[in-house]
């Protein structure tokens, strides 16, 4: 598991809710929640939006359906650039029975699901982007608030290997969901169905290994100029170091998501693959990105400074229009990818500039995410049709690149 050193902990010590003399031992139960965290969320909601509605859209309108899969992305995007950061800071200022972040969550999932399902019975294309919409808002508050949880509950020796446990279920979601989706294109509605259920079951589990305490007694707040500045704007004292956090996260995803964005016609328009064999080699493509992301995930603290996350193996395709080129770089980007998902949150976590802030805070961060995946895919688009598909990777490298420098300029985290 991911590691914390010591002047990494007096930092984040001196700013954390829970200290480390209060939490003598890992929280099991509370990790294995974390690890549940993005399959309730993540997993479900990709696995629809970009694997199953693509193909409903293909059986309801067969010559728009590449259009209305870009306006259902441009719209889930940005819903989430509204909803994530709205309900990041709502839980933080939530005072309830429940505690801060658990209403979010189950009213955010059963809002996800309830969505899909109505989706799955749906025959026009307008009422199930509409449809989305919701969706999306649902999927954001879950987001904002399920993983501001380990900032509320973990003390700062311990966040690391919580956060292992998010990025390992995290690099799950990532492809597993993807696969299994998969497996229910002859079968639209009951795929969008199984997914719903999957992420009420795994939500109610989250919920109940978590047990997030009544916070009550913490101080209300009450919404004046000063508070509204805090908790509902960006950060402006002592957040150098979380901007760059951000932004490095903002070029790697970017880096990563013009290639995958474009992985079938890398297979076939730039390697030469037939459409069978491409399917074929796909499938390998996203088994090895799962299996060796999953474990080199788990393994991350020992290997996380000597990858310093950056994915040089993305020269193999660069230099060689073969396969097995791909097949490297899945290898190789898989291992970047699961040290990355796994270090990256205690990362987050360490350089927040308030824990009083963390879902808001942690919002943007998300938010940096989902922005880069729509424009890695853009600058995807741009580059195949301004250049060619061997430039993708050249431009991914340096992309990988000025990621890892603004992480190396982080002073308050090793």
């Amino acid at each position: 598991m991911a590691k914390t050193n010591q002047a990494e902990i007096d930092i984040a010590n001196a700013n954390a809710k829970v200290k480390d003399e209060q939490q003598p031992k890992l929280p099991w139960m509370f990790s294995w929640a974390m690890f549940l965290a993005p399959m309730v969320w993540y997993g479900p909601n990709i696995a629809v939006r970009n694997t199953l509605i693509p193909q409903l859209f293909g059986q309801i309108d067969p010559a728009n359906k590449v259009w209305a899969f870009g306006i259902i992305s441009a719209a889930a995007t940005f819903t989430g650039a509204i909803t994530n950061l709205l309900f990041g800071a709502f839980s933080d200022v939530t005072r309830s029975r429940w505690g801060s972040r658990k209403p979010y969550i189950t009213i955010g999932t059963l809002v996800m699901a309830a969505m899909m399902v109505i989706i799955a019975n749906s025959a026009s294309v307008m009422t199930i982007i509409f449809l989305w919409i919701i969706c999306a808002a649902g999927e954001n508050a879950v987001a904002a608030s399920i993983y501001a949880q380990i900032s509320d509950r973990v003390a700062p020796k311990w966040r690391g290997t919580a956060s292992t446990f998010y990025g390992v279920g995290f690099t799950i979601s990532q492809q597993a969901f993807t696969i299994l989706a998969a497996q229910f294109l002859g079968n639209i509605k009951f795929g969008i169905y199984a997914m719903a259920l999957i992420s009420v079951i795994l939500g109610i589990v989250h919920l109940l290994l978590a047990k997030e305490p009544s916070n009550l007694d913490e101080p209300k707040i009450s919404i004046n100029k000063e508070t509204f500045a805090k908790y509902f704007f960006f950060p402006t004292k002592g957040a150098r170091d979380f901007y760059l956090a951000l932004f490095a996260k903002f070029f790697m995803v970017v880096g990563s998501t013009i290639i995958t964005t474009y992985t079938l016609f890398i297979f076939t328009d730039y390697m030469g693959v037939t459409s069978q064999q491409a399917g074929k080699s796909i499938s390998i493509f996203s088994t090895l990105m799962l299996v060796f992301g999953v474990i080199f995930a788990l393994i991350s603290g020992p290997l996380a400074d000597r990858a310093k996350r950056v994915k040089m193996p993305v020269l193999f395709p660069l230099f060689i229009a073969h396969p097995w080129a791909m097949y490297a770089y899945a290898v190789f980007a898989a291992i970047g990818n699961g040290i990355f998902n796994s270090v990256d949150g205690a990362l987050n976590l360490n350089v927040l500039p308030s824990s009083d802030t963390a879902g808001k805070d942690l919002g943007l961060i998300n938010l940096a995410n989902t922005l880069s995946q729509m424009i890695g895919a853009l600058a995807a688009s741009a580059i195949v049709s301004t250049m060619d598909y061997q430039k993708i990777f050249l431009v991914a490298i340096i992309l990988e690149l000025i990621g890892a420098a603004l992480i190396a300029m982080i002073r308050s985290v090793k």
